[in-house]
């Protein structure tokens, strides 16, 4: 039996899904400094033309990646209402994503750790980070509407450091993997949310 031949969009799909990998691996190994648009093409397969089709130039082609390497980091949230399960659910996944960190996550701390010196992608992680810390934010206020997290917590303020210790343990993982115990920080980390945000009494 024939093959059904792709369409166009799958094909765009699967050029532009092999180009982000390109991307994302080139990242990991040399730095955002090392990306550029002829090397993506060759990584992936494909000529720099196509890559200038997909994405136009390099900015616009480190935003792609920034946003898809940060989506879906923790699977299975979609259908789970705001709230402390959903808060503890979302680090509790997030710590056990890290024990088998793939490369377009290891991508997104490399970025993300670069944005600090590089003003072309600091805006793009400021939007990120942003997009993140309003998440859980939601999810802290949630709970406290529900009475599920004392009503003297800061949503804002544990959002922020909810985000930063994920994102410092995470950068621990990258530099020195064998020094995280991913299984370990998982269980100590959320039972200490979990603990800090309870309400009183």
């Amino acid at each position: 039996m024939p093959t059904a031949r792709r369409t166009q969009q799958e094909r765009r799909d699967q050029a532009e899904a092999a180009l982000l990998t390109a991307a994302a691996e080139l990242v990991v190994e040399q730095g955002v400094r090392s990306l550029t648009l002829a090397r993506v093409g060759e990584r992936a397969g494909y000529s720099r033309g196509i890559v200038t089709h997909h994405f136009g130039g390099k900015q616009a082609l480190v935003e792609r990646l920034a946003r898809a390497t940060q989506t879906g980091f923790v699977p299975g949230l979609e259908d789970v209402p705001p709230g402390l399960d959903r808060l503890l659910r979302l680090i509790d996944g997030y710590l056990g994503r890290l024990g088998r960190i793939e490369v377009f996550n290891q991508a997104f701390l490399v970025l993300w750790a670069e944005a600090a010196t590089q003003p072309d992608l600091a805006p793009i992680f400021r939007e990120r980070d942003a997009a993140f810390r309003a998440d859980l934010q939601a999810d802290v206020e949630a709970g406290i509407k529900d009475g599920t997290i004392d009503g003297s917590v800061s949503a804002a303020e544990t959002a922020t450091a909810v985000v930063g210790q994920l994102r410092g343990i995470a950068l621990q993982r990258l530099l020195d993997p064998g020094s995280v115990e991913t299984e370990a920080l998982r269980r100590s980390v959320t039972d200490y949310w979990r603990r800090a945000l309870r309400p009183a009494g």
